[in-house]
């Protein structure tokens, strides 16, 4: 069976102010909760350790080591 992109996760290189597609998707999967983000509502992520998150709670611990 063949998947299309609406049903994948998209592989990113994050930026300091966006985003890049490598492969395509319709979301990515926060690196902390496993949540599934759709691409349209992704608003963080780490340029250092190339990772997304689904709040802005997730990301500070994250980045903060908590």
């Amino acid at each position: 069976m063949l998947m299309n992109s609406a049903d994948r996760a998209a592989v990113l290189r994050y930026e300091p102010s966006s985003f890049r597609m490598v492969s395509p998707g319709n979301h990515v999967v926060c690196a902390v909760s496993g949540e599934k983000i759709p691409l349209e509502a992704l608003r963080y992520w780490s340029v250092d350790l190339q990772e997304a998150y689904a709040t802005p709670e997730i990301a500070t611990k994250r980045i903060l080591g908590l």
